[in-house]
């Protein structure tokens, strides 16, 4: 049972949370696999048929390790930052879970993506459900760096906002590729080779 806390300001360690997020990732990337389990392929007849029908699943294959390495890239994230976090509170918390319910979402909107690219909707449910991900992954971070002496204690102010423009990189990606899917459909992803470099870009401004 979850312990109810009364006071405002009160906060507790992050071992459930981090335990809850970690699983709620491993699910959400198993998942994926269910859309290349249910595809048929159809009356085969032969070798050649079979590699043939394969070959048809390639966008279904593109979407499946795009939205995979892209849930692992935001796990790994969310462990580097949970390096730093020391403890969290009832806003920290829900921010988190308003991440889960678009990560969560992620097979189904990646199911949508590929049955329905040719409309405009289909082709915005991989790229909108990711973005909504990553922005509540940013605002968990700036709510921690808000309250960096409780939740951030071995951090600068400096150092804080600094490590969060990696997430504000993603942000920026992640926006961009909103707008141009429903043009270049799931290629746009691609567009999140550039994050180390847009990263260091940022990083390189002042805090």
């Amino acid at each position: 049972m979850i312990r109810q806390r009364q006071h405002p300001a009160a906060t507790q360690r992050t071992t459930r949370l981090e335990a809850f997020t970690d699983g709620v990732f491993a699910i959400a990337a198993t998942l994926l696999v269910l859309d290349l389990t249910q595809y048929s392929l159809g009356d085969v007849d032969s070798d050649a048929e079979m590699w043939a029908a394969v070959g048809g699943m390639g966008e279904l294959f593109l979407n499946f390790a795009l939205s995979f390495v892209l849930l692992c890239l935001m796990w790994m994230v969310h462990v580097q930052q949970f390096e730093h976090v020391a403890r969290v509170d009832g806003t920290m918390v829900w921010l988190n879970n308003a991440r889960l319910l678009f990560i969560v979402l992620v097979p189904f909107a990646t199911n949508l993506t590929t049955e329905y690219s040719d409309y405009l909707a289909g082709r915005l449910a991989m790229p909108l459900t990711f973005f909504l991900a990553i922005l509540f992954s940013w605002l968990q971070w700036m709510w921690a760096v808000s309250r960096r002496e409780i939740m951030l204690p071995d951090m600068t102010r400096e150092d804080a906002v600094a490590y969060g423009r990696s997430s504000l990189s993603a942000l920026i990606i992640a926006a961009t590729v909103v707008l141009l899917s429903p043009w270049i459909g799931s290629l746009a992803f691609l567009l999140f080779f550039v994050d180390p470099w847009l990263t260091r870009a940022l990083r390189g401004k002042g805090v």
